[in-house]
């Protein structure tokens, strides 16, 4: 449960070595979090993850996770919820994948669009059902601040935008039940993800994404972005002429 000041206390990371999600826990470990579920598929880099969260006090133990395995999805997660109740999850696993190679490997697009898309889905409406019947709890989803989705980038970026739309729609569905549902669209983070891709205008970090996920959760905000200033200068891109706006922005 959450404590007097509404900070969570349990916390469920799907994606458990992705930088963001690490950031944002290590932020929470500091307002009183004291459980922390890592999920992910077994390696190292998860066992290293676990390592660290411990080291700041948090008891955490790993969870096997595959987000190409939703028939497992229920099973496990379902484990993690009947040890207690958990205040928070964030599913963040997704894969960028390489535009030019997979367009032209529909194996491979269909993996890109798994990860990020059908994956997430069934984690975030399992873990969603979950904390409505425990009656409380906060699902943050990490979408994209992508304007209009472009040649460049349309495998990943038509996925993040069904994302998008979907966490919306679930947010609707669970209002008046407990749950908040929150969307994230951070702009390009320099992370080891996109280590060697151009940064972006308004190129923000881990932290800075942390920042403004734990400052959403406290306004219990739908939906936050990172930079803010990213809000303004989508919401005028997409008024721009499709011959304009397929231009990259971030």
């Amino acid at each position: 449960m959450k404590d007097v000041v509404g900070s969570p206390q349990s916390l469920l990371v799907l994606g458990g070595t992705s930088e963001i999600a690490l950031a944002t826990v290590r932020r929470l470990i500091t307002r009183r979090a004291r459980t922390v579920w890592p999920a992910g598929r077994p390696s190292p880099a998860l066992e290293s993850a676990a390592r660290q969260l411990r080291d700041l006090g948090a008891d955490t133990l790993t969870v096997p996770f595959d987000a190409l395995a939703p028939g497992a999805h229920e099973v496990t997660l379902g484990k993690v919820f009947a040890e207690g109740d958990i205040d928070l999850v964030l599913p963040a696993f997704g894969v960028l994948g390489v535009q030019a190679r997979d367009e032209t490997d529909p194996p491979a697009a269909v993996r890109v669009a798994q990860t990020n898309y059908t994956g997430a889905v069934s984690a975030a409406l399992i873990c969603a059902y979950a904390m409505r019947r425990q009656g409380h709890g906060a699902l943050v989803v990490l979408s994209s601040a992508a304007g209009r989705v472009r040649g460049t980038d349309f495998i990943h970026a038509s996925a993040k935008a069904g994302l998008d739309a979907f966490a919306q729609g679930l947010g609707d569905a669970l209002r008046g039940t407990g749950v908040h549902v929150m969307v994230v669209r951070p702009g390009f983070v320099r992370t080891k993800l996109t280590a060697g891709l151009r940064p972006a205008p308004l190129a923000t970090t881990p932290q800075a994404v942390a920042e403004a996920i734990e400052e959403g959760l406290r306004r219990r905000a739908p939906a936050v972005w990172a930079p803010r200033a990213l809000r303004l200068t989508t919401a005028a891109r997409r008024l721009l002429p499709r011959s304009v706006s397929r231009r990259p922005l971030i």
